[in-house]
């Protein structure tokens, strides 16, 4: 692979031969670009840019060169005195570094990129999403709130202008906060098609301003019927053989000093202005020759190697090192985006090397990676990070030091200080979300928990206690916890015979609802479950997602409390770290629909209160028995079998509980870790047994997707009003004492002081648990024949501490 870049062939044959992808357009346009094959569900092939110094290592001086010379067109375009007025916004993470260059070109503008590291405190400026990409939620946190407020010119810049989605998300999401008459769009490559074209004009004229477009080529890319599909089996095809060659063990990890300008931004995440730029241009040759002095005697290839939306100071870096020193320089930088390697002279991507993230990322673990490095001959690595990412994850035995060690003679880190905004009435900070094994038995890239800890808190008080406090109106049912129920032998084999049976059901159900988020939403939704019920469902649809399409969708768990409404500081930090617009909140099943109301109700009062818009108080759900929610994986109400116990099928998770001495006005709401009932947990067994079972219904999922599509989702609340009429028919007068469908009638029984249950006559297995539990606690089944759900469980209407039982007496348990 040593001379990958210039063997000759161009690299996109390999895709255009096996996909039938052809780019028509500027003769120069194949010196650009490449093609490979991402892991992606919108996109199956990736124009891979020569010059743009992500994914090919290139000559810093022509990675910066073609950057400068959009600049500069950009400045005649406008004037001089229109330049001065404007602002430069880039895209992160792949053309921070580009759009840092066309400041640098247009000379007079400060210089903003967007970003996926949110900083508690900031307020954003704008967020947008970036729709076919890997990664989509952009945030924009210039450190001054009036850079993107005046009416100049505002120039945005990409690497590749392909479909015009992100550009019309941006300028819809700041001409709403601050119009302006002048845009211009600035890319490396133009392939839009006519029609995205005549999109972009309509949209421009349908605002009153004027866009012009600014691109080094310009073409399109020719793609065949079922590209998508094909581009899917290829890659399944060929991952199995994508691993890096030609490790040499042993290379040296050494750090060279930068001596970076106190004071200076490390780039534009939060803003760079001319005077930014003044300071760095002083500073460069100071700090590339400490870099030279690092450099091993006799280094004749060496890789300067930029880290994700840190693009612009190492390729600065480069560059000035290639001027002064004999050898051989080159720049790229990692990345977050999943693509597949095939090492053929007519394949943009060679060789990939994968490693975990290392800057603690606001969306939870995971890969990242670094191409075209193993088999290319660096005998010299300098590795350029942040000092956010100067973490033990760097230097662990799998992170990015030990991985570059192993294709590299030598290795040096070089480290720049992350700059952190001045913000002098900052809020107070929220803590970063739980993880496990310290909080929960899930591993840690499964879900994050938006909660405070309250392991040690004596919170748990006996079911008969808590039902006379709440419904004498003496305590709110969030304020303390039931005794965990621990099942019999009996019961626990009847837990495991239903995973059994229902494990096929679930995965359907789970990939029929994943598709459909994925499909609407577009992108890469952020999945905010409501704990615990939703939280592991929003697990097994993360792994739906990872499974099928490579996709690591954030995942979080919240707390959302009947009559109290959702966690308010969990939107605040979803609204800091992620476009609230990504947002799919999730839960296990809807019974009459209480919480979908509680749910909209809550996001309204926190826009209004907040100023922050985009949630979508639309809830995803496994089951929809009660037809109160438009996304679901069914509508049928059968036996979820996580419904059967509770913080042992739940990550060992208690209940979520909000009480005034325990959770402040700027606090999470709490829950507990029960690790002490470890040896009852089979919350990891449950999801892998249902995850096991995708690949087998993958064929049944695409079909009831594609029908689901076609439907009328309309919710008819027919749940609700079949809960008020049972409310009146059995004298009960409160559809809170009401607990409709198999999952609520098994928390009645594990949690509440059950009254009746109702049962569909008829009901099979699914009612096997509900049975035995019934039997247990004393409670009568009662069939009836015109139950519109399997079963519904009734709470005790008027209870006073010993009604246990139908008769109002106490029972054994």
């Amino acid at each position: 692979m040593r001379n990958a870049v210039n063997d000759g062939v161009w690299s996109g044959t390999w895709v255009a031969r096996r996909l039938g992808v052809e780019l028509a357009g500027d003769e120069h346009l194949t010196d650009l670009l490449g093609m490979a094959l991402r892991r992606n569900p919108k996109r199956a092939h990736l124009l891979v840019s020569k010059v743009l110094g992500k994914h090919v290592p290139q000559s810093p001086a022509v990675v910066h060169g073609h950057g400068l010379r959009l600049g500069e067109r950009v400045r005649a375009l406008l004037g001089d005195a229109e330049a001065a007025r404007a602002v430069v916004l880039g895209y992160a993470e792949t053309a921070t570094g580009l759009g840092h260059s066309v400041a640098d070109g247009l000379a007079l503008a400060p210089y903003l990129h967007s970003t996926r590291r949110p900083v508690a405190g900031v307020t954003p400026a704008g967020g947008f999403e970036e729709s076919h990409s890997h990664a989509t939620s952009h945030l924009l946190l210039p450190e001054d709130p009036e850079l993107l407020a005046g009416d100049g010119p505002l120039v945005l810049v990409d690497d590749e202008f392909s479909t015009g989605n992100t550009v019309l998300n941006t300028i819809r999401d700041l001409h709403a906060r601050h119009p302006r008459d002048r845009y211009v769009v600035v890319a490396l490559v133009d392939m839009r098609s006519a029609e995205d074209t005549a999109r972009l004009d309509r949209f421009a004229a349908g605002i009153g301003a004027r866009v012009d477009l600014v691109a080094a080529a310009s073409g399109t890319v020719r793609l065949p019927e079922g590209v998508l599909e094909k581009g899917q089996a290829l890659v399944a095809e060929h991952e199995r053989a994508d691993a890096a060659p030609g490790a040499v063990p042993g290379g040296q990890v050494r750090r060279a000093e930068l001596d970076w300008p106190a004071g200076l931004p490390d780039g534009g995440r939060h803003g760079f202005t001319p005077a930014h730029r003044t300071r760095l241009e002083a500073a460069l040759p100071g700090m590339a020759a400490r870099i030279a002095d690092a450099l091993p005697d006799g280094s004749r290839r060496v890789l300067v190697l930029g880290f994700e939306e840190l693009m612009y100071a190492p390729l600065r870096l480069a560059a000035e090192l290639e001027r002064t020193v004999p050898a051989e320089v080159r720049y790229s930088t990692t990345t977050r985006s999943p693509v597949l390697a095939v090492d053929d002279p007519g394949y943009a991507i060679r060789t990939r090397l994968a490693f975990p993230a290392h800057d603690d990322p606001a969306d939870g673990p995971g890969e990242r990676y670094a191409y075209n490095v193993a088999g290319a001959g660096f005998d010299t690595v300098v590795a350029v990070v942040d000092s956010a990412a100067d973490t033990p994850a760097l230097h662990a035995p799998d992170g990015l030091l030990a991985r570059l060690a192993a294709h590299a003679p030598h290795v040096l880190l070089a480290v720049v200080p992350a700059h952190e905004p001045h913000h002098p009435e900052r809020p107070a900070m929220l803590p970063e979300p739980l993880r496990g094994p310290a909080f929960s038995s899930y591993a840690p890239d499964e879900v994050g928990w938006l909660l405070q800890d309250l392991s040690s808190v004596s919170l748990e008080a006996p079911t008969e206690d808590r039902e006379e406090a709440v419904q004498n109106g003496g305590a709110h049912y969030a304020e303390s916890l039931p005794v965990e129920y621990q099942p019999s032998e009996r019961y626990q084999a009847l837990f495991h015979a239903a995973l059994e049976t229902s494990a096929d059901r679930i995965a359907r159900a789970v990939g029929v609802v994943t598709e459909t988020v994925l499909t609407e939403r577009g992108g890469t939704p952020v999945l905010v479950s409501l704990a615990r019920a939703g939280t592991p469902v929003g697990v097994l649809m993360r792994r739906w997602a990872e499974q099928r399409y490579g996709v690591q969708l954030p995942h979080y768990a919240v707390s959302i409390v009947r009559g109290r409404g959702i966690d308010a500081n969990a939107l605040r930090w979803l609204a800091a770290h992620h476009d609230p617009r990504d947002v799919v909140f999730v839960d296990g099943w809807t019974g009459k629909g209480a919480i979908t109301r509680e749910l909209a109700a809550a996001i309204e009062e926190f826009e209004r209160a907040e100023g922050v818009t985009g949630f979508d108080p639309e809830i995803a759900v496994l089951a929809d028995p009660g037809s109160c929610v438009r996304t679901y994986g069914t509508r049928d109400d059968f036996l979820i079998p996580s419904a059967c116990l509770n913080s042992t099928v739940s990550g060992l998770i208690s209940r979520t509980v909000l009480r005034a001495d325990l959770v402040g006005p700027d606090d999470f709401h709490g829950a507990k870790f029960y690790r002490e009932l470890a040896g009852a947990d089979v919350s990891v067994a449950f999801l892998d047994a249902v995850s096991a079972r995708f690949p087998e219904v993958l064929g049944e999922v695409d079909t009831a997707v594609k029908e689901l599509l076609a439907e009328d989702r309309t919710p008819t609340w027919e749940g609700w009003r079949a809960v008020e009429r049972i409310s009146e028919e059995y004298g009960i007068h409160d559809v809170n004492l009401v607990k409709p469908g198999v999952g609520e009638t098994t928390r009645v029984l594990l949690r509440r002081v059950p009254w009746k249950i109702l049962a569909q006559a008829g009901a099979g297995a699914d009612l096997d648990h509900v049975r035995l539990l019934a039997e247990q606690r004393g409670v009568p089944v009662e069939e009836v024949d015109d139950l519109p759900y399997t079963c519904v469980g009734l709470i005790h209407p008027r209870y006073t501490r010993g009604a246990t039982g139908a008769d109002g007496r106490a029972v054994n348990v």
